[in-house]
């Protein structure tokens, strides 16, 4: 195929010199930094080591903005929330061996909660790799494998000329649905190696779009419009694409109830007449779902969680939309349309027709009226006295991150997220230590407004090392720890299982004088005080700690 000469670029012949005679001094890493800035990005989050220090050094003549933090794996949670965010990529700048695998536990939960990463990672020398064995510093037989499961794609480099190519091919993966983690791998020599290359100008990749089609969206519609009692499950797909303002639209054209996945909090409003809430982890919710003759199931595979522990049977249609095609069917049969979710519910909100049902409301109270009675007749007042107190201190627009924790697990099912894409916890994974350091990606992406971060005190000592982080760049976040002495959800579940623990009673710091030594002002603060105590700590610039000595329980399970 031939090209006109008419498309050839046309240069001024300043621009002209530039691209012919490149400034001195540039290497592989220039070619990394300069492709990341001609796809956009404007922040990197990451940690230097010897094959790395090529793009790092680079970095000095880029305009990126820099968040380093202590621990890979943690700075791959920065990144993690800072797409989760922002929708845009979060480049994450690794180190090879030991610093690409520290990374691991954090990129398995983008990918399990569709954030999108671009981990760039150095190799050792060219001349070592090939599996041979020859003892170079931080050597893997072959380190893409350790990544290969977790990433949605893989993407290496051998030569410079590679690197624009590379880095754009993984960006267009990472962005399109569903979004998720990439891996771009560049030997040590190739990253130092000087350049003669012209600077990398804008590129272009554009996420390739996914809809639905069209024949599936028809026999949707059919059965959303003449169901008698259809039902909405609405997953963290909706919140990803941003299509919660189309699925309310859906549900009241329809009068179908909505409950949200514990990935798909604020996706619909909380307070809303066919809002079930979360409650999913509860019988009367799974019941009630069960009933329904159609189930529109948006965003979700309906795994362990989002399915009561896989209890839930569904008795009628099921449709499920989904953008990731492994996850269609993979738990219940059913109507399986691949897409975006915005897509999919665009197409339905003009193939639907308006079907009413005055009852549907009043179903929706009989429900939450039963959870309510359920958890009530356990006198958690302690649990729900807590969770009230930080809905009450947080602004409805500040972003929450919440470890894997008992606080963390009432707030799945009975916290009133208010927002979209406001609160977020490490239940797509399930890995502990997510909370503070995904404030802190969080806190970076929007320097505005306040962040949360909750976790207890077994998941913070996985993070004490960001207390340095927070400080340097003088973050805008809160970090609450509810301190119970241990692994407070492993301690009820060891003790229901055998009647007593192994492993789950932790000595811990004074948190309070551990953070201040870091020069993060910290309260010690009761269930009474803590409302007034978090308002004030949100409102103070920079970063803060907050420390609840408290031994919170679980409401029982309804899955056993």
């Amino acid at each position: 195929m031939s090209h006109d000469h008419d498309d050839r670029p046309q240069l001024t012949a300043a621009q002209a010199a530039a691209v012919l005679n490149p400034p001195a001094g540039r290497n592989g890493g220039d070619l990394v930094v300069e492709t990341l800035q001609g796809l956009g990005a404007t922040t990197v989050f990451g940690l230097p080591g010897q094959h790395a220090l090529g793009m790092f050094d680079a970095l000095r003549r880029s305009s990126l903005r820099y968040v380093g933090l202590r621990v890979e794996n943690n700075a791959g949670f920065a990144a993690d929330a800072y797409g989760r965010m922002t929708g845009e990529v979060a480049p994450l700048l690794l180190s090879t061996g030991p610093g690409a695998l520290t990374s691991l536990a954090a990129l398995q939960e983008a990918a399990a909660a569709s954030a999108p990463v671009l981990a760039i990672s150095s190799q050792i020398p060219t001349a070592g790799l090939g599996g041979g064995r020859h003892g170079y510093l931080h050597e893997l037989r072959d380190q893409q494998a350790s990544v290969r499961d977790i990433v949605k794609s893989v993407h290496t480099v051998r030569s410079a000329s590679q690197i624009p190519s590379a880095i754009a091919a993984a960006w267009e993966s990472a962005l399109t649905a569903p979004h998720g983690p990439v891996w771009v791998e560049i030997p040590q020599d190739v990253l130092l190696a000087e350049t003669a290359l012209p600077v990398v100008s804008a590129m272009d990749a554009t996420p390739r779009e996914l809809y639905p089609r069209p024949e599936l969206t028809i026999a949707a519609a059919h059965l959303l419009s003449n169901a008698e009692r259809p039902v909405i499950i609405a997953g963290g797909g909706v919140v990803r694409s941003d299509a919660s303002g189309k699925l309310r639209a859906l549900a009241e054209r329809i009068d179908a109830p909505v409950v949200t996945t514990f990935g798909g909090k604020g996706a619909f409003p909380w307070e809303h007449p066919l809002s079930l809430r979360s409650w999913l982890e509860d019988r009367h919710t799974t019941d009630f779902l069960e009933d329904a003759d159609v189930l529109l199931v948006v965003g979700s595979g309906l795994g362990e969680l989002s399915s009561n522990y896989h209890t839930f049977r569904p008795r009628g249609r099921v449709i499920q939309i989904e953008a990731d095609a492994g996850k269609l069917e993979s738990n219940h049969p059913a109507l399986g349309i691949h897409s975006d979710a915005r897509e999919a519910l665009a197409d339905l909100l003009e193939a639907v027709e308006r079907r009413e049902d005055p009852a549907a409301a009043e179903r929706v109270r009989t429900v939450l009226e039963k959870v309510r009675v359920r958890i009530e007749a356990q006198e958690l007042t302690l649990e729900q006295q807590v969770l009230a107190a930080v809905r009450e201190a947080l602004p409805d627009t500040a972003p929450s991150f919440w470890d894997m924790t008992i606080l963390a697990y009432w707030a799945w099912s009975a916290f009133d997220a208010r927002r979209p894409n406001t609160m977020h916890s490490a239940q797509g994974a399930g890995g502990l230590g997510y909370g503070f350091p995904a404030a802190i990606g969080a806190a970076a992406a929007d320097p505005t407004k306040p962040v949360l971060a909750v976790s207890g005190d077994g998941g913070a000592m996985y993070s004490i090392a960001e207390l340095a982080t927070a400080r340097q760049y003088d973050l805008p976040l809160t970090w609450l720890i509810v301190d119970d002495g241990g692994y407070g959800i492993l301690r009820e579940y060891m003790t229901g299982a055998f009647g007593e623990t192994t492993g789950t009673e932790l000595a811990r710091p004074d948190f309070v004088a551990l953070a201040e030594s870091f020069g993060v002002p910290a309260v010690r603060t009761t269930p009474e005080s803590l409302a007034a105590d978090l308002s004030k700590a949100l409102a103070t610039p920079g970063p803060s700690v907050v420390v609840l000595p408290a031994l919170l329980r679980m409401f029982e399970p309804t899955h056993l």
